[in-house]
C-alpha cells in the first residue's frame, strides 16, 4: 500500500510528529477526539493576563523544545523565568520557610545555606554531613522514598523530596522509581557513594533562565504546529493489523495506514493496541496516571492583602489539606500580567486525591481561597477565576518502570509500523514529549 501514517492524539507529541512528517513530504492523518488541539497545553488570555491552564513552562536544560520553537520561527517569543527572584517556599508547621539556596532537588550543594535553614532540623543536618562518607554501591530499583531516607532521613523525604516531586509528577515517593525519576542521583550513588560529595560546591554554568516559555503562551506553539498537521477531529475506535500494515476506524470510517503513531496516554494506547499486540497492550495498561485540577485566580494588586512568596510555595503531604502547590505567576514570569494584577496558580490532586476531580468549579474556588487564607492570610476576592481539570494526565514512573519500558520497546519493535510517543516512557516534560514525537516520525521509513 502507499505510505500513509496515522497519528493518534493531538497533544504536543502527536503534533511534533506531524510537523516532521509534513516537512518530509510524508502523507499523514492526525486524529484528535477533542475539538481543541494541544492536550494539556492550553493558553487563555483574560484581563490582559496570559493564563496557562496546563504547564506554564519547560526546563531550558533540555534542548528539544527550544530547538523546535526556533524551527517554527517563534524564537522571538522565547522568554525566561525571573530567576533573580527565584525563591520557593515550603510550608512547615503552618509557616512558609524558604528553600535553602543551592539545593539540587534533595541534595545540598552548599553548606552554610543548609546549616542556617529552618526547613530541616539539626538531626537531619548531621545526617547530611554523615552522608558525605558513604561508599559507592548499586541497588536494585527501589522507591524514591527508600532512596531518600537511606541517604538523608525521613525529614528530607517529607519536606524536600515529597513536595518537590508532587509538583512535578503528582506522585507518591513510596511508589515512584528512584532509577526512573532520579537517574542522575542513582548513578552518583553507584559511582561516588555520597550524593553530597558528588555535588558539593558545584556551580551550574549560567546559560540563562532555569525555565523557558513563550511570551504569548505555549498555546502559540500548538497553534503553529497545527498548521502543518492534516487533522481530523474524530475518536479512534479500533486499530487492526492488516498484513504488514494497519486499518484504523475513527468516527465510524476506516483508514488504511502503513504506520501508526500512538501519541496518547498509555491506557488509551493500550485499548487500541489490544488487537495488534495483546501483551504490549497489557504492559501499557500497567502504567498508572495521576489527575490534577488547576485553579487560577487573578487579583487587583492594590487590594492583594496576602503574603508575597517569591515564585510560590509547595505544601508537603503531612501539612496538606487539599492544595499541593501555588505559583505567583507574574513573579516567575513578569510578562504574564500587567503591573496592577497578581495571578496565583493553585494545584490540587495527584495520587491519593483523585476525588478532587468531582468538586464543582465553585467548590474548587472556595477551597483555593480558604487555603490561601490559611497559608498567605489572603482575604481579598479575586477579580477572575478559571478551573482546569486534567484527569489521568500525568504518567507515574513507579518501581520497575525501567524494566517495563524496556519490554514495551522490545515488543513494539516487533511491529515495525507501530510507534509510541508521549510522557509515559522516558520523560514527562514538554521537551521529552517533543523528543518522542519527533523520534517516532524519524523512524518512519522514507520511501
Amino acid at each position: 500500500m502507499a505510505q500513509h501514517v496515522v497519528i493518534i492524539g493531538g497533544g504536543i507529541s502527536g503534533l511534533s510528529a506531524a510537523y516532521d512528517l509534513a516537512r518530509a513530504g510524508i502523507r499523514h492523518t492526525l486524529f484528535e477526539k477533542s475539538a481543541r488541539m494541544g492536550g494539556v497545553i492550553e493558553t487563555r488570555t483574560q484581563d490582559g493576563c496570559v493564563l496557562e491552564c496546563g504547564p506554564d513552562s519547560f526546563l531550558a536544560a533540555k534542548p528539544e523544545a527550544i530547538e523546535l520553537i526556533k524551527e517554527l520561527g517563534l524564537d522571538g517569543e522565547l522568554i525566561g523565568s525571573n530567576d533573580s527572584q527565584r525563591i520557593t517556599y515550603i510550608l512547615k508547621h503552618g509557616k512558609l520557610v524558604a528553600l535553602p539556596e543551592g539545593v539540587m532537588m534533595i541534595v545540598p550543594t552548599r553548606v552554610m545555606p543548609m546549616v542556617k535553614s529552618r526547613l530541616l532540623g539539626w538531626g537531619t543536618k548531621v545526617r547530611m554531613a554523615a552522608e558525605l562518607w558513604r561508599r559507592p554501591r548499586r541497588y536494585p530499583d527501589r522507591s524514591v522514598a527508600e532512596f531518600v531516607v537511606d541517604h538523608f532521613g525521613q525529614e528530607t523525604l517529607d519536606y524536600l523530596a515529597e513536595p518537590l516531586l508532587s509538583g512535578v509528577y503528582g506522585g507518591d515517593p513510596r511508589q515512584l522509581s528512584a532509577a526512573s525519576v532520579l537517574p542522575r542521583f542513582v548513578e552518583m550513588e553507584a559511582t561516588r557513594g555520597s550524593l553530597g560529595r558528588a555535588v558539593m560546591g558545584t556551580r551550574a554554568v549560567s546559560v540563562g533562565s532555569l525555565f523557558k516559555t513563550l511570551a504569548s503562551g505555549l498555546g502559540t506553539m500548538i497553534d503553529t504546529l497545527a498548521t502543518y498537521a492534516n487533522v481530523k477531529h474524530a475518536e479512534v475506535e479500533i486499530v487492526e493489523p492488516r498484513g504488514a500494515a494497519f486499518a484504523v476506524r475513527a468516527g465510524g470510517d476506516w483508514t488504511d495506514a502503513s504506520n501508526v503513531i500512538f501519541a496518547t496516554p498509555a491506557p488509551a494506547a493500550s485499548a487500541l493496541i489490544e488487537k495488534v499486540e495483546p501483551e504490549l497492550a497489557r504492559l501499557l495498561k500497567e502504567i498508572p496516571y495521576s489527575s490534577s485540577v488547576l485553579v487560577t485566580l487573578i487579583f487587583d494588586a492594590a487590594k492583594f492583602d496576602g503574603l508575597r512568596a517569591g515564585f510560590g510555595f509547595l505544601v508537603p503531604k503531612r501539612e496538606r489539606d487539599r492544595m499541593a502547590a501555588c505559583t505567583f505567576v507574574a513573579t516567575k514570569f513578569p510578562h504574564r500580567a500587567p503591573d496592577d494584577r497578581i495571578i496565583l496558580r493553585c494545584f490540587f490532586g495527584g495520587i491519593g486525591d483523585e476525588a478532587i476531580l468531582g468538586e464543582s468549579d465553585d467548590s474548587m474556588i472556595t477551597i483555593a481561597r480558604e487555603e490561601l487564607r490559611r497559608i498567605l492570610s489572603l482575604t481579598a476576592a479575586p477579580l477572575l477565576t478559571t478551573v482546569s481539570r486534567w484527569p489521568r494526565s500525568m504518567a507515574q514512573y513507579t518501581v520497575g518502570h525501567g524494566a517495563r519500558i524496556q519490554e514495551i520497546k522490545t515488543r513494539a519493535a516487533g511491529h515495525p509500523g507501530l510507534h509510541l510517543a508521549g510522557n509515559a516512557y522516558d520523560g514527562i516534560g514538554i521537551p521529552d514529549c517533543v523528543r518522542t514525537g519527533r523520534q517516532a516520525a524519524a523512524n518512519i521509513p522514507r520511501v
